[in-house]
């Protein structure tokens, strides 16, 4: 059984059950059609999963969609981001519908539907004490990070503002940013860092080369 952080309440997981299966419940025919035309135009896999820290940097298999493929150069390493993302992901990214598998991930109690978004494990070590809070609560599909920004802030901009959320959190303020992700999504707003197809690696506070 997933153990919840103790700040969190019955109504913030009532809620984010409600919303999941509800959410599955009526996006189920369009992940279907998602996932027939990945299979017809990339082939498999369908699903993209990957290990990320949940709470306290408890790893879990995150869900989504994929968006890239395979393709590696002649020593085996992958292509990059750029090259190997396919028109179907493009579209997928930029309507943030690959990461509606993730509300599996809510129902299986290993994320919330508002939370600091779960990122690479090899960063763990990268984080100030500071920046490593954002694991004191369940991590998100949207947060107060991805309302201000998204990929199109640094590094820093997202961590203070994912311990903001840590500090601050309320179910209003998550109802709050709900609303907000809805309408950024329509407007396609903060999807990318400038130049990049998503946000670049997280080297560290001394060594962010996005400041």
């Amino acid at each position: 059984m997933p153990v919840f952080p103790d700040n969190v309440s019955y109504t913030k997981r009532g809620f984010d059950l409600i919303i999941s299966s509800f959410g599955l419940l009526v996006l189920s025919p369009i992940l279907l059609l998602l996932a027939i035309l990945i299979i017809l135009l990339e082939g498999f896999p369908i699903i993209f999963q990957q290990q990320r820290p949940g709470y306290k940097a408890k790893p879990f298999i995150i869900y989504k969609f994929r968006t890239m493929s395979e393709e590696s150069d002649s020593d085996g390493n992958y292509l990059s981001e750029k090259k190997r993302i396919t028109p179907l992901g493009k579209i997928l990214r930029a309507t943030s519908l690959d990461e509606m598998l993730e509300l599996l991930n809510v129902i299986k109690g290993e994320m919330s539907i508002v939370g600091p978004r779960p990122l690479l494990m090899q960063y763990l070590s990268r984080y100030s004490p500071e920046q490593a809070r954002r694991h004191d609560v369940l991590p998100g599909i949207t947060g107060w990070a991805q309302i201000n920004g998204r990929n199109a802030i640094t590094w820093e901009e997202k961590f203070l503002l994912d311990v903001w959320y840590v500090d601050n959190w309320s179910f209003w303020l998550d109802l709050k940013i709900i609303m907000n992700t809805i309408w950024k999504v329509i407007l396609r707003e903060g999807i990318n860092e400038p130049g990049r197809i998503s946000a670049g690696e997280f080297m560290g506070s001394q060594k962010d080369s996005h400041q």
